[in-house]
């Protein structure tokens, strides 16, 4: 599987054995490009630490994100990918056909202004094919089994695995800047548009 994140994201091994050195190098490889991020060191770090954990223990097998400022206002967001199983809980396959999973997700319709909201639709993605899609805004679990949650600008997209019956890639983008969530949802489409099988 490949994808890509615009070259100003950070992409490195999420496993924890890999995990440590990648990041201090990363961190380097930037402080020396752009020498304004040497007193955010630790912060960097640190983000990325709980970004790597937090993408691993969810099950994701790939990690890209974003940290920026504009003018000032910090940005974030992340993509990540996971092989999902498609069964149900009495572990029966489930159609990994992109159309029966768009019609499994639940479309959340705002009650007023600031509310949660998500669209489900299908998607054609270049040398993929049909795939499923959920985007909105949500409120999503702070960490797995926390009542807490977030909300976030969120897009995800279902990719039956070829050759399967019951595996299906999960291409998770995610930013908590609801301001921008319009042309966050444009930059999940246009990563998730460069996944491919391989």
């Amino acid at each position: 599987m490949s994808l890509a994140v615009p070259d100003s994201w950070w992409e490195f091994d999420i496993r924890p054995e890999g995990r440590e050195a990648t990041i201090r190098g990363l961190v380097d490889e930037r402080v020396r490009e752009f020498s304004d991020l040497a007193p955010y060191r630790a912060e960097l770090t640190a983000m990325l630490r709980k970004m790597a954990k937090d993408a691993h223990d969810s099950g994701a097998i790939y990690l890209g994100c974003m940290a920026e400022n504009f003018d000032g206002v910090p940005l974030s967001a992340t993509v990540t990918v996971s092989v999902l199983g498609a069964k149900n809980k009495q572990g029966a396959a489930l159609s990994t056909d992109p159309r029966a999973i768009a019609e499994s997700l639940r479309t959340i319709t705002p009650r007023r202004e600031g509310d949660a909201w998500r669209t489900v639709t299908t998607v054609d993605l270049p040398e993929v094919g049909m795939a499923a899609r959920t985007y909105g805004v949500e409120d999503v679990p702070v960490a797995q089994g926390d009542s807490r949650t977030l909300r976030m600008v969120l897009t995800q997209t279902y990719i039956p695995v070829p050759g399967t019956t019951d595996q299906v890639v999960l291409v998770s983008g995610a930013s908590p800047v609801l301001d921008l969530a319009e042309a966050f949802h444009d930059i999940f489409d246009a990563v998730t548009s460069t996944f491919r099988f391989v």
